[in-house]
C-alpha cells in the first residue's frame, strides 16, 4: 500500500461539458460567455472581474479557447441557431398560453368573481 505522499491524484479537468455546454469547472459560466466578452474586445482582467473567476479559471478558459477556437465557435453557432429556432417557434405557437388574462371590467363580473372566490375560500377553510 502506498503512503499518502506516494499516492497519485488524478487532476480534475478545468473545463467540463454540462447540459449548458462547455463550462468552467465549479461554476455555471460557459466558455460561450467568455467568448462573448472576447468578441466584445474586453481585456482578460475585465472578463475575470465581471464573471468573478479566479486567475486559474480564466487562464484555463483562455487556454481552451485558444486551443479549440474553431470547434468552439462552430458549436456556439449551432447553439445560437437552435436557440433562435426555439424563440421563433414559441413566438408563433406559444401565444395561446402567454395571452394576457382579460380582467372583469364591469361591477357585475367583479361581483360574480368575488362570490366564486369566497366559495372557494370557504371550501378550503373547512377542516377535516
Amino acid at each position: 500500500m502506498k503512503s499518502f505522499t506516494q499516492q497519485q491524484f488524478i487532476r480534475q479537468p478545468d473545463i467540463i461539458r454540462t447540459g449548458k455546454g462547455l463550462t468552467i469547472a465549479g461554476t455555471k459560466i460557459t466558455l460561450y460567455d467568455v467568448l462573448d466578452y472576447i468578441k466584445a474586445q474586453q481585456p482578460p482582467h475585465r472578463i475575470r472581474e465581471k464573471l468573478r473567476l479566479s486567475k486559474a479559471q480564466i487562464g484555463a478558459a483562455f487556454a481552451y479557447i485558444e486551443a479549440y477556437r474553431a470547434e468552439l465557435e462552430a458549436e456556439y453557432r449551432e447553439i445560437l441557431t437552435v436557440a433562435e429556432e426555439n424563440r421563433r417557434y414559441w413566438g408563433t405557437h406559444g401565444h395561446y398560453s402567454l395571452a394576457p388574462v382579460k380582467l372583469a371590467h364591469n361591477s357585475l363580473e367583479q361581483a360574480a368573481l368575488k362570490a366564486k372566490l369566497r366559495v372557494w375560500q370557504s371550501k378550503l377553510s373547512v377542516t377535516v
